[in-house]
């Protein structure tokens, strides 16, 4: 006989008591220490890892940040000799924006970094006609990046890669290039006005830059600018570099998550890095393992907060693949052909487990009457 719901498990015996709907055979709720590991594993942050690790994250991580290494000095061996060019004008602007990538990568410029003179890339001649085929290679090694990140958060939300045709694929990826660096560019132009302002309105409460309101002040605006770039990245990551059909509140939240957590780990990013340094057996390759360790931990925000989005969806019944209500239901009735056939298999063996049981039964008895009649 199959139980009332309808899963082809045998009947249970009525409990002693005769109450309806208990059985003798209930697993009584875990107490103590499992229950406390039940709970936990329910927690969010913990699927999310869960999930993260089971669809490769940290090597998915590893690959982009390899790639990573090489598509930031091309895309700076290109972007600084345009800037050089059409900014040669402004240098607070230029100023600004080599701030702001200092601070998205620690350890790039200055003393010990990996350039020593930013001025050297401003003053580059890749724009002119001799350097076009060199920029032409250099920025098809920075959009290889974005090739990589586009397959692996797609691999996280468990989604084939794009079968748009490659070509169109790289024209996206450079549009996206530009517009984050135009993006960077208007943080940069915000940043210096932004510190203009806050001068003059200091000036007029007769307040000095060097006085800890006008340090905290502006810290905030530099921070809140950098979060706000963070953000909008991050959402057009998953949203539009790997076109995975996000809602609008998951993804908010996720790029919002990434972007805090990508600005506290600029805040310690001097810290985390001074390790490489200081180790002596690193020391002759501390400028490349620390952008090695930097780019990782920055992937692996990446994806944690790709996974986060696709766990969120996946509580609310949303499914990432962009299909039609007559796919969906398709793939329904087929889940249910295919949990009905499990099941029937199931109702099957159990059939052929009672048939040789009372096979065995029937002959045990036959071997009795014989041994009696002798």
């Amino acid at each position: 006989m199959t139980a009332p719901d309808g899963r082809g498990r045998p009947d249970r015996p009525a409990s002693p008591s005769g109450s309806p709907g208990t059985t003798s055979e209930e697993t009584p709720a875990p107490t103590g220490i499992p229950a406390l590991v039940a709970r936990v594993m329910q927690l969010k942050p913990v699927r999310v890892l869960l999930a993260y690790g089971a669809a490769g994250g940290p090597i998915l991580a590893a690959g982009m940040s390899y790639q990573a290494v090489f598509a930031v000095f091309a895309a700076l061996a290109v972007g600084f000799s345009v800037a050089g060019s059409v900014l040669a004008g402004n240098p607070a602007l230029l100023d600004s924006l080599l701030t702001l990538i200092q601070g998205a990568v620690p350890g790039l410029f200055g003393e010990g970094g990996a350039i020593t003179d930013p001025q050297a890339l401003l003053e580059s001649d890749a724009v002119r006609a001799t350097g076009i085929i060199g920029s032409i290679g250099l920025l098809v090694t920075a959009l290889g990046w974005l090739a990589s990140t586009r397959d692996s958060v797609r691999r996280i939300f468990e989604l084939p890669p794009p079968t748009t045709f490659f070509l169109l694929l790289k024209v996206k990826d450079l549009g996206l290039a530009l517009v984050f660096a135009l993006a960077m560019l208007l943080s940069a132009a915000l940043s210096v006005v932004s510190t203009g302002l806050l001068g003059f309105v200091f000036g007029l409460m007769q307040v000095g830059e060097d006085s800890p309101l006008a340090i905290v002040v502006g810290r905030t605006v530099g921070l809140a600018l950098v979060l706000a770039l963070d953000t909008a990245v991050l959402a057009g990551a998953y949203r539009i570099l790997s076109g995975v059909k996000i809602p609008w509140p998951q993804l908010l939240q996720g790029a919002l998550l990434g972007g805090v957590a990508m600005g506290v780990l600029k805040v310690l990013g001097t810290a985390l890095l001074g390790g490489a340094s200081r180790n002596p057996l690193l020391a002759s390759f501390a400028v490349i393992i620390g952008l090695l360790i930097w780019f990782n931990l920055i992937c692996q925000i990446i994806l944690i907060c790709a996974s986060w989005i696709a766990v969120g969806m996946a509580d609310k019944g949303i499914d990432a693949r962009d299909l039609s209500p007559e796919q969906l239901e398709k793939e329904r009735v087929a889940k249910l052909d295919e949990a009905r056939r499990i099941l029937e298999e199931e109702e099957r063996a159990r059939e052929r487990e009672r048939y040789e049981q009372s096979r065995g039964i029937t002959r045990l008895m036959l071997g009795l009457r014989r041994r009696r009649r002798r």
